[in-house]
């Protein structure tokens, strides 16, 4: 199958390498290339895969490279949107996972599911494989790089952005490149995600309770104690504001005294998914933010708004519990 080609201003070059007509299909001139459910390579006009595939069901079409000498290597997320885990490239691309993967409007998650390819202007053949795609309510996607910085990538991931972005808009989608957090909503965003999981609601009614404890505006502590033993309140109330049952502004750093409030309503349609979703038990054997870690050991984990021990009866030591940190692969 050949790869039509793609002018400066989006529309398909003619049979001589001329610009083509302004408003034709630029659709023509993309290409995607990705791995079917039994792992075999499918090539295919963009548009028509953009309707048809279920990208979020999708393994990577390539593996995430291996950086010798970086800190942080390809990993799992698990999803506690999609309840399975998500392969991610680096730290800051986990990190947009967890944006994504706590945004009420996703329902699907994956990491380079599709690559696209299609012709510049002196007719040499391009390729450019996105490293996330999400699923939204609305059967709409969103097809996103994470660079660690703005200048990531350099000059060919700016051309290539440009080109993934129209090829976004012709089918209705959007491509952007995600630019990092600052520090302070990073960590705290980091610390809710290890509660994500569904064994962190706790016993049965506590949850209620703890939404209840907070029907108006509050310190998040007295609502807590409002509701019983932090120790095994903590992890409910950190869950529900993950999964923003609960609100809180994540601007600045995280405290006991934290002003919480309660959910916007259209927020509370994700809590009954949430609680069918997943058994008790471990997040397939990863640590809290779904890196696969050393088996039998907590990972090294950075300290966290509450302390080390914060919601957890035996200071850290019960793994795969409340009280299990996010960890940082070395």
């Amino acid at each position: 199958m050949g790869v039509g080609r793609v002018t400066g201003r989006g529309a398909p070059a003619g049979p001589a390498g001329r610009p083509g007509r302004p408003g034709v299909d630029i659709g023509v001139g993309f290409e995607a290339v990705f791995l079917d459910p039994l792992g075999q390579v499918v090539q295919q006009r963009w548009q028509d895969a953009a309707l048809a595939v279920a990208f979020e069901d999708l393994q990577p079409v390539s593996a995430f490279p291996v950086v010798p000498g970086r800190r942080w290597g390809p990993g799992l997320w698990w999803s506690g949107t999609t309840g399975g885990h998500v392969s991610a490239g680096s730290s800051a691309m986990r990190t947009q996972l967890m944006v994504l993967d706590r945004d009420p409007r996703v329902t699907g998650l994956a990491g380079r599911p599709v690559r696209l390819l299609w012709r510049d202007l002196a007719g040499r053949v391009r390729t450019w494989t996105p490293q996330l795609f999400a699923r939204y309510t609305d059967g709409t996607a969103l097809l996103a790089d994470c660079p660690s910085h703005p200048e990531a990538g350099g000059q060919r991931a700016l051309t290539a952005a440009a080109a993934i972005g129209e090829a976004c808009a012709h089918v209705g989608w959007t491509y952007k490149r995600l630019q990092p957090l600052d520090a302070a909503p990073a960590a705290n965003l980091k610390w809710l995600a290890g509660y994500r999981h569904p064994r962190n609601q706790g016993r049965p009614g506590l949850m209620d309770a703890v939404l209840e404890a907070f029907t108006a505006p509050r310190p998040l502590i007295d609502g807590v104690e409002a509701v019983g033993d932090p120790i095994e309140v903590l992890p409910a109330a950190f869950h529900a504001l993950w999964h923003r049952y609960l609100d809180v502004s994540l601007d600045a750093p995280l405290h006991e005294r934290v002003l919480v409030s309660p959910a916007p309503p259209p927020d509370a349609g994700r809590r009954g998914a949430d609680r069918d979703a997943g058994a008790p038990g471990g997040a397939g054997g990863r640590d809290a933010a779904g890196t696969a870690g050393p088996p039998g050991r907590d990972g090294e984990a950075a300290p966290g708004p509450f302390g080390k021990d914060a919601g957890c009866p035996d200071g850290g030591a019960a793994r795969g519990q409340v009280g299990h940190r996010s960890q940082e692969a070395g």
